[in-house]
C-alpha cells in the first residue's frame, strides 16, 4: 500500500478564476487534456520507475550479500520522508504546483544519468548476484565507491520525490472535478500499475542481459519526458485563496506566519480529524509491515525462490495484474462493501498476502500471494486518495497530505531497517532461509492487529458522515 499511492480531496480547482487553476482545459463530460497530459507524464514516469525497481537491488546484489546494506539502500530511499514531508507541504500550497513537479522530474532526470553513466563505467567488473552469493567470486573492485553512490542517490532521489509526489497529489483536484476524482485516481493508478509493475520490471531483466548500466539510461530518460509533458499543461496551479488578487498561502489568511505556522496549522488540523489521523497511523503500520518484508526481497527471490533478474522482473508483475483489476473495481466494492469494511478486508488480504508468501518456495504461489495483495492495496488507495481530495480544505491540501504522508511514509525506513536486522539475527542462529522468511512472518502478524484497528476505527458510517461534513463546509 505504498501511496505512490497514486499514490495514493476537497474541491476541485474551480475557484473564482477557473481559468488560473488549470481547470479550464476540462472538456465538457470528460477528464479534459490537462489530466492526460498529467496521466501520460505518469505511464512514462513509471515505467522508468518499474525499470529501476528491478535495477538498483540487482545491482546492490551485485556489489553485497548483505541484508544489512540491501535493507540500508532501501532505508535510504524513504528517510526524506521523515525529514522533509512537513515542510514540502508547506513548499507545495505556496508556488506553482505543476512548476514544482517539472522542477523534480528534471532534477531526478540530471541525478540517474550520472548514476547510470557511473555503472556503465564499472559494470565489467561488476559478478553475477548469483556467482557472488556461492563465493564463487569475491566481491568487486570499488564495490565501497559504488554502494556509497548507491546510498546518495536513493537519498537524493527519494528526497525529490518526497516534493513530487505530495505535489502530484495536491493537483489533481485542480485538473478534475470532484466527482470524477475516484475516476481520474482509478485510472491514473490502474496505468501506473501498468507500466511501474507488470511491463517495467520484466523490461528491466532484459535489459539488465543487455548491459547493467542500460535500465539506469531508461530511467533517466523517462524522467526528462516527464517532465516535458508535464510543462505542456496549461494554467496557474496555486493553493485556492486569494486577497487583493495575490495568492496567498492558508496560514497567512489564518493569521499565522512564516513556514513553521504554515507547517503547524496543517498538522493541528489532521490531528484534530480522528477519521483522517486513524487513517494515517494505520497505513504507516501497515507501510512499515510491508516494508520490513520487502527490504531484502531480492535475496529472497534470489536464494528462496530460485529466480534470475528476468524471473524476479516477472514476479513482480503480480502487482501490476492485480493492482489493474483492484483499480478497475475500487469503485464498485467501495459501494457494494461501504468504504469502511473494503478497508478492513484490505487490510485482512494484505496478512495473507504476507503469510504464503513467507511460507513458500514457489514462484508461482508468491506471484499469486502478491497478485491478490495488489488488487486490495489499490482498493485501498483509490478509497483514501479520493477520501483526503474530497474532505481537506484545498488552501490545506498539500500540507495536510504531507503531514498524512509523514505518518503514512515515515515508517517506511524503520521497516526496511527492522526486515534487514531480522535477517541478520534470525540467520545466525536458525540459518539463511528463515532468516530470509522471517521479516514476512512478523509483517504479517502485525497485521493481525491492524485489521482489529481498521474494524475498530474505519467505519463506513464514519467516512460518509465526513464526506457530507466536507459538502456542507464552504
Amino acid at each position: 500500500m505504498d501511496e505512490d499511492d497514486v499514490e495514493v480531496e476537497a474541491s476541485p480547482g474551480v475557484g473564482p478564476e477557473a481559468s488560473d487553476t488549470g481547470t479550464s482545459a476540462r472538456s465538457e463530460g470528460g477528464l479534459g487534456a490537462n489530466y492526460w497530459r498529467l496521466w501520460t507524464a505518469s505511464v512514462v514516469s513509471n515505467l522508468g520507475d518499474g525499470v529501476a525497481t528491478v535495477a538498483y537491488p540487482w545491482l546492490a546484489s551485485s556489489l553485497t550479500r548483505s541484508p544489512i546494506h540491501l535493507a540500508g539502500v532501501a532505508m535510504a530511499s524513504r528517510i526524506p520522508w521523515l525529514l522533509f514531508s512537513l515542510p514540502a507541504g508547506a513548499v507545495t500550497d505556496r508556488v506553482d504546483r505543476r512548476r514544482l513537479i517539472v522542477a523534480m522530474d528534471s532534477f531526478r532526470f540530471v541525478v540517474t544519468l550520472v548514476v547510470a553513466i557511473t555503472v556503465g563505467l564499472r559494470q565489467g567488473v561488476l559478478p553475477e548476484p548469483t556467482a557472488l552469493a556461492a563465493g564463487l567470486v569475491g566481491p568487486p573492485p570499488g564495490r565501497t565507491v559504488l554502494l556509497t553512490m548507491l546510498y546518495v542517490a536513493a537519498f537524493v532521489l527519494g528526497s525529490a520525490e518526497v516534493l513530487r509526489d505530495n505535489t502530484a497529489q495536491t493537483l489533481m483536484p485542480s485538473v478534475v472535478a470532484a466527482g470524477d476524482l475516484e475516476k481520474a485516481n482509478g485510472r491514473l493508478e490502474g496505468a501506473e500499475l501498468v507500466l511501474n509493475s507488470f511491463i517495467g520490471p520484466p523490461l528491466a531483466g532484459v535489459l539488465i542481459a543487455v548491459g547493467l548500466a542500460v535500465p539506469f539510461h531508461l530511467d533517466a530518460v523517462s524522467f526528462a519526458l516527464s517532465a516535458l509533458l508535464v510543462s505542456l499543461m496549461t494554467g496557474v496551479y496555486r493553493a485556492r485563496g486569494r486577497q487583493g488578487g495575490a495568492v496567498t498561502s492558508g496560514a497567512t489568511q489564518a493569521g499565522v506566519s512564516g513556514l513553521l505556522g504554515e507547517i503547524r496549522e496543517g498538522v493541528s488540523w489532521l490531528w484534530h480529524h480522528d477519521l483522517l489521523r486513524a487513517l494515517a497511523v494505520i497505513l504507516g503500520l501497515l507501510n512499515l509491515s510491508l516494508a520490513m518484508a520487502t527490504a531484502t526481497f531480492v535475496l529472497f527471490g534470489q536464494e528462496i525462490l530460485g529466480l534470475s533478474a528476468s524471473g524476479f522482473g516477472l514476479l513482480l508483475t503480480s502487482g501490476a495484474v492485480g493492482g489493474v483489476l483492484g483499480s478497475l473495481v475500487a469503485s464498485r466494492v467501495s459501494t457494494a462493501l461501504g468504504s469502511g469494511r473494503a478497508l478492513a478486508v484490505a487490510v485482512a488480504f494484505t496478512f495473507g498476502q504476507l503469510l504464503v508468501t513467507g511460507l513458500t518456495s514457489s514462484a508461482v504461489v508468491a506471484w499469486l500471494a502478491f497478485f491478490v495483495g495488489s488488487v486490495w492495496g489499490v482498493v485501498w488507495n483509490v478509497i483514501t486518495v479520493s477520501f483526503r481530495q474530497q474532505i481537506i480544505p484545498d488552501r490545506l491540501l498539500g500540507r495536510v497530505n504531507s503531514v498524512y504522508r509523514l505518518l503514512a511514509w515515515g515508517t517506511i525506513p524503520l521497516g526496511a531497517l527492522g526486515g534487514g536486522l531480522i535477517v541478520a539475527l534470525v540467520e545466525g542462529p536458525r540459518g539463511r532461509e528463515a532468516g530470509l522468511r522471517a521479516p514476512f512472518l512478523v509483517a504479517a502478524g502485525i497485521n493481525v492487529v491492524l485489521f482489529v484497528l481498521a474494524l475498530r476505527h474505519l467505519g463506513t458510517a464514519k467516512i460518509e458522515s465526513a464526506r457530507a461534513e466536507a459538502r456542507r463546509t464552504p
